[in-house]
């Protein structure tokens, strides 16, 4: 998308724009505002020569003087940007260039008024492509100041009101209700609920309480937290999600950078349509109005217009997008692979069932490892912990539990032992676990952990991780898309693997595989599919980077995912997937639509003004046509329905 560096251009647009003053850099309101003072003398400059004419006909000298100053009051920056553009071969400045060659012509020809009207006409459509721009900059800034710029930081129990930018890591600010967060931090004391809804697009507030994270750009709603800064303002994800959106405003897909090759060609082909017109037919109007309606106003927009619109609705849905080029791959992915943990899983391991030895019962095989398990924070011991459907055993305070890494809990009270893990800590104590014990039930667990108590085995525990609800519905969305691929691709056990997919209804699974060998497989279906990847942005960092294109799905504040990742889910909606495949489908479709109706409605409009059926004047108005269109067009992708 090109900034403009005219100086007639957008001329009345600021009147109507007024509202998104708030949103421009100092040095744009100045350029503004010369243009609406530019128009406005060229406009006076013209009523007074109409009726200086109409009052005293006989004083064409002073008529004449007034459409000169007119012309040299739109013409010469008008000139000055064609000429550099020319020079630079700026294919952005063929507008400029055509408008310069047009007001010559019609100077040559006489037409004075038609001289000052034209260039003021044509900047309508700069008026749509600035709205088009300060539309996505409004997005833009509307979510830079979502990021608070003051905090009220503690010192020895004072509060001081600071700006955000003083903030460095380890300060202990306090967040009002009502106040927004400015930085990334762990909240110390209080409770309260927090609106994440412009970092995960779910309108539904999440609570926190001390030790969670909260994350710049969300809302605290209710109670007084005390947080503890992790990273100042510039190194926030919010701040960072901001820049990516400010370079993705900047980027263009491959559709309009082809629009942008044909421009190379199209002065010269506009150029001689004009002179062929003319040394046929000897009529200078007809050139110049070939001339006029040539003027590539809706091409400009082609790409620009619905890709804000596109970028606009994935960020309502929690979607990040980081490159434009990356909407075109999107849409032309017809494979997508899965890691499984924390992308179709929630990640947290839950108890899925306990498998007791002959001649003991469930009660005695949860309770014996529940008494060992409580006074763990391994997240096995808080599954343990946490199994809500199994009777509530009495705390032992004699009871004295060593942690073994990698292998278990070993717990000791008196003379009896307990031992609570893999089979490598059964052997460690001499025990062996007992053939075909739970055998079907652990193949099928990602994760299980025997329970032994004074050297006799009780049973084994099964867990597993715990699949997302919307997993299942998210699949048969991409396959009603036409995804023709799908694979879970996981380090966990087959068993465990086979049952997410079967869940899922996964067309394929590999599994007990390292990321390395991830990388392998996509790098190897790539060759006859466009490869999609989904993943937590974590551990699947290489597979995420081979793919045609990486999705990670993480939550609030995950530089990793930020930064591996190519499309960024910042919710927990795994339904986001085949909703940013269709945006992007859609996306390439309106773009390659606006390609057409902007070159169509520009053929049309040059066969009539060859015929004579179109003037130079009635063309200024009509070939703004195309960009209306366009614009029109555009505006569908700002809704999520049908896509």
């Amino acid at each position: 998308m090109r900034k403009f560096n005219h100086s007639i251009a957008s001329i009345a647009s600021m009147t109507a724009t007024a509202g998104a003053r708030d949103f421009l850099s100092l040095s744009e309101e100045k350029r503004f505002s010369a243009d609406i003072l530019q128009a406005m003398s060229a406009l006076t400059c013209l009523a007074a020569a109409q009726v200086y004419g109409i009052l005293n006909p006989s004083q064409s000298a002073v008529m004449g003087l007034l459409y000169l100053i007119g012309i040299l009051i739109v013409g010469i920056p008008t000139t000055i940007t064609a000429v550099r553009g020319f020079l630079r071969e700026e294919l952005c400045s063929s507008m400029e260039i055509l408008v310069t060659i047009a007001m010559l012509v019609s100077v040559l020809d006489g037409r004075y008024a038609v001289a000052i009207l034209i260039p003021l006409l044509l900047a309508l459509v700069h008026f749509l492509e600035e709205k088009s721009i300060v539309g996505g900059r409004d997005a833009i800034e509307g979510l830079k100041k979502m990021q608070s710029d003051t905090a009220i930081r503690l010192e020895n129990g004072v509060q001081a009101e600071v700006p955000a930018g003083d903030l460095s890591a380890g300060d202990v600010i306090l967040v009002k209700p009502g106040m927004g967060f400015p930085i990334d931090g762990k909240v110390l004391a209080g409770e309260s609920s927090v609106n994440q809804q412009s970092l995960t697009g779910e309108a539904l507030p999440c609570d926190v309480k001390p030790g969670d994270s909260v994350y710049a750009g969300t809302l605290n709603m209710q109670g007084v937290l005390t947080v503890e800064v992790e990273k100042t303002c510039q190194d926030t994800s919010f701040h960072k999600i901001v820049k990516i959106l400010e370079e993705v405003e900047k980027s263009a897909t491959p559709e309009s950078r082809m629009a942008d090759r044909f421009m190379a060609y199209y002065i010269p082909l506009i150029l001689a349509a004009a002179v062929l017109v003319w040394l046929f037919t000897r009529q200078a109007d007809r050139a110049l109005a070939i001339l006029v309606v040539s003027c590539p106003c809706g091409h400009m927009l082609v790409s620009s217009a619905p890709l804000i619109a596109s970028l606009g609705a994935a960020a309502r849905r929690g979607v990040l997008i980081k490159n434009a080029e990356f909407i075109e791959n999107l849409a032309r992915v017809d494979a997508v692979f899965f890691d499984k943990t924390g992308t179709l899983t929630s990640g947290e391991i839950v108890l899925r069932q306990c498998v007791p030895a002959e001649g003991v019962s469930e009660e005695t095989l949860y309770g014996t490892a529940l008494s060992a398990a409580r006074h763990s924070a391994h997240p096995v011991s808080k599954a343990i912990a946490s199994r809500a459907d199994m009777p509530y055993m009495p705390d032992e305070p004699d009871f004295t539990v060593t942690e073994r890494a990698g292998m278990g809990l070993v717990g000791l009270r008196g003379e009896e032992t307990i031992l609570l893990g893999s089979e490598a800590l059964l052997s460690s104590f001499g025990v062996r676990l007992p053939e075909g014990a739970g055998a079907a039930e652990i193949a099928a667990a990602a994760t299980s952990v025997h329970v032994v108590r004074n050297g006799r085995f009780l049973g084994t525990l099964v867990f597993s991780d715990a699949l997302r609800g919307d997993a299942p519905r998210m699949i048969a969305a991409l396959k009603r898309l036409g995804i023709k691929e799908t694979c879970l691709l996981t380090g966990d056990k087959s068993g465990a693997a086979e049952r997410i997919r079967e869940a899922c209804a996964i067309d394929a699974v590999r599994a007990q595989i390292l990321p390395e060998q991830k990388q392998q497989i996509v790098r190897e279906a790539r060759n006859h599919r466009r490869v999609a990847f989904v993943g937590d942005g974590i551990n699947d960092t290489l597979a995420l980077s081979e793919a045609d294109v990486g999705i990670a799905v993480a939550g609030a504040g995950s530089d990793t995912a930020i930064q591996s990742a190519d499309i960024v889910l910042t919710g927990s909606c795994l339904d986001n997937i085949p909703f940013v495949i269709g945006l992007a489908r859609r996306t390439r479709e309106l773009i390659r639509q606006n390609i057409a109706i902007a070159f169509l409605s520009s053929l049309v409009l040059i066969s009539l003004a060859a015929c004579g059926v179109v003037t130079a004047l009635s063309g200024a108005v009509l070939h703004n046509a195309g960009a209306f269109i366009v614009l029109l067009n555009s505006a569908r992708g700002r809704t999520s329905g049908g896509i």
